[in-house]
């Protein structure tokens, strides 16, 4: 089997990361038919929209408000649609508060790559995206681990891990250093970079091409 690493770049509380982990989705399954002797490998790393965030996070339509200022609605009514056409069933109006995101990337990054890993962060998408969860709660985001597999007495230890938490923003900060200004951003195999949520049939391609670029390589 032909290895195949896929390093995503991603936010909790970022829509536009949720539909490209859709695409990416569909892209593995195209992926899977196309070349059924490659293994790709997901991994998630951490970036933070807003990595000054207070701890308690804000209100969120107080956050929308001083982002978007009267363009909000109309800038998620399009993520909506877009939401539409990959199965998410965006309820933007049920979010109540805007979240720092330490904690919920601290989790994600201590589940093993792979499905659990892809479990995590789905928990979190939902939580937030569908259900308007709080993420600010240390309850909800046990409650969040725990329905994604992870054990709620081991998930409380990371909660309280400071030296996790400090880990989680050196990541965050390490993605920057790289010239990560925005998410989804995908890294085929080290070898190709894609900035966005691009449709699925742009990130098989991007997969391929870094593909034939380590064959070259070997």
């Amino acid at each position: 089997m032909k290895t195949l690493t896929i390093d995503v770049v991603s936010d909790v509380v970022c829509p536009w990361c949720y539909v490209g982990k859709r695409r990416l989705e569909r892209a593995l399954a195209l992926l899977a038919v196309q070349h059924p002797d490659v293994d790709p490998e997901v991994r998630w790393h951490t970036f933070q929209l807003n990595p000054e965030m207070a701890p308690e996070g804000m209100a969120r339509v107080d956050y929308v408000r001083n982002k978007f200022g009267d363009e909000g609605s109309a800038i998620y009514e399009r993520v909506a649609g877009v939401g539409k056409e990959v199965g998410i069933p965006f309820a933007f109006d049920r979010i109540v508060r805007q979240p720092n995101t330490v904690v919920a990337h601290s989790l994600i990054a201590v589940s093993e790559p792979g499905m659990v890993q892809d479990a995590m962060v789905e928990a979190f998408f939902k939580a937030y995206f569908l259900d308007g969860l709080d993420l600010t709660q240390a309850s909800v985001l046990l409650d969040i681990a725990e329905s994604a597999g992870m054990d709620r007495a081991v998930a409380e230890q990371h909660l309280q891990n400071s030296a996790l938490h400090s880990q989680t923003i050196d990541s965050d900060k390490a993605a920057r250093e790289m010239g990560i200004t925005g998410v989804p951003f995908f890294i085929f195999n080290r070898q190709v970079g894609l900035s966005g949520a691009h449709e699925s049939e742009t990130l098989l391609q991007g997969m391929v091409e870094a593909m034939n670029a380590t064959a070259t390589d070997d």
